[in-house]
């Protein structure tokens, strides 16, 4: 009787956890029902955007970033090579929009591994506003995206960010990245903000530039492997918190791999244990699967039998998934018939992630060839 009541117990406490989880992002990661106005007065702006590549909504989502209401900022473009495919879009843009005041910085700046780091040393050299946002080239920004990274910037706050919003899947595979990033990894950052402070994601960052300058400046990133690692650590350091944007931005995804889902949940995972290993010992709770075994278990001591075994498992999934599934329907996400099957799909991958990422250091990141153990080039 004791094994069995500690079983319920585990069972129990990490499925009101992770119902806590939902709640929170039920709260916190629904977009605002109409659009967030600019302050008055409205400070300038500069937005850096590096670029690598042409991907399948680079058109969309680049020229997102010369529509926004807002009425003082500047666009700053960054690509590594001269040659890049993507150079000509950006040229295009930039010459298409000449209300917004704009440049194309072509070259980057090796002061770290981190190539997307590298390549916005020379854009934040040449930010001329007191706020600057960092913004991956596949983030499709809203008009009053401006408006809502300033609203989250509260007094306290160096830094605002949000984390990557899946949307748009084509096909099966990009629903399954959809089942990580949405109801997974953003909700469990919501929640993680609510109980110890937010962490950095370096999807969208929008920080007070004074405080990366007090910090070390753009170059400083470059003490961890992942930018938004070093960023927190940098907030953190001068007392100051990261928050987080009230709903989440989008990142549409199109067609998607099992490998690419896989890969690039790896790379996350492995940089997660490698800057913050205390903070990540944890996660493997906070899948299903680890639940669902103590509910089978339980109903196993308790003599219940197979078909009971089995139903007392699915009624934990059920516990799960259900509640996520609602808050994606609450969110406007993708959700579809498939949506259950991807989210237990998701929950028994999570357990031989997290044991890649303990065991496996090394990673691709666009062609780049990448390790954890690498300790951070000189400038």
């Amino acid at each position: 009787m004791t094994a069995t009541l500690a079983a319920i117990l585990f069972c129990a406490a990490l499925t009101l956890t992770n119902l806590a989880s939902v709640v929170i992002a039920f709260f916190r990661a629904r977009p605002p029902k109409a659009p967030v106005p600019a302050p008055a007065p409205a400070p300038g702006v500069s937005i850096v955007r590096p670029l690598c590549g042409l991907e399948a909504f680079s058109q969309e989502t680049l020229a997102s970033t010369f529509s926004l209401d807002y009425p003082d900022y500047e666009v700053i473009l960054c690509v590594a090579r001269a040659n890049d495919p993507v150079v000509p879009l950006a040229r295009r843009l930039i010459a298409g929009n000449a209300h917004v005041p704009a440049r194309l910085i072509v070259g980057d700046e090796n002061v770290s591994a981190n190539p997307k780091l590298n390549n916005c040393v020379r854009g934040w050299d040449a930010a001329t506003h007191g706020f600057v946002a960092l913004v991956d080239s596949n983030v499709l920004m809203p008009k009053d995206y401006i408006q809502r990274m300033l609203a989250a910037l509260r007094p306290d706050a160096g830094l605002v960010c949000s984390m990557p919003l899946g949307s748009r899947p084509r096909n099966l595979w990009a629903e399954l990245e959809c089942a990580f990033l949405n109801t997974y990894e953003a909700r469990w950052q919501y929640a993680a903000c609510a109980v110890v402070g937010g962490f950095a994601q370096g999807k969208n960052m929008m920080w007070r530039k004074s405080v990366l300058e007090a910090g070390g400046g753009i170059r400083a990133l470059g003490a961890e492997i992942a930018e938004d690692a070093a960023s927190t650590k940098l907030v953190k350091a001068q007392g100051m918190r990261v928050d987080l944007v009230e709903g989440p931005f989008e990142q549409p995804l199109g067609r998607r791999s099992l490998r690419d889902v896989w890969m690039r949940q790896a790379r996350w995972a492995r940089m997660r244990r490698k800057t913050f290993p205390l903070f990540y010992a944890p996660e493997i709770f906070s899948g299903a699967a680890p639940a669902v075994l103590a509910g089978a278990y339980a109903a196993h001591l308790a003599d219940l039998g197979p078909p009971r075994v089995l139903a007392a498992a699915l009624a934990v999934a059920a516990c799960w998934h259900l509640p996520e599934m609602a808050l994606a329907r609450a969110a406007g996400w993708p959700l579809s018939w498939r949506t259950p099957f991807l989210l237990a799909l998701r929950d028994l991958a999570l357990p031989a992630m997290y044991l890649d990422a303990w065991l496996v250091d090394d990673f691709t990141w666009r062609g780049n060839a990448m390790s954890v153990r690498e300790e951070p080039r000189a400038s």
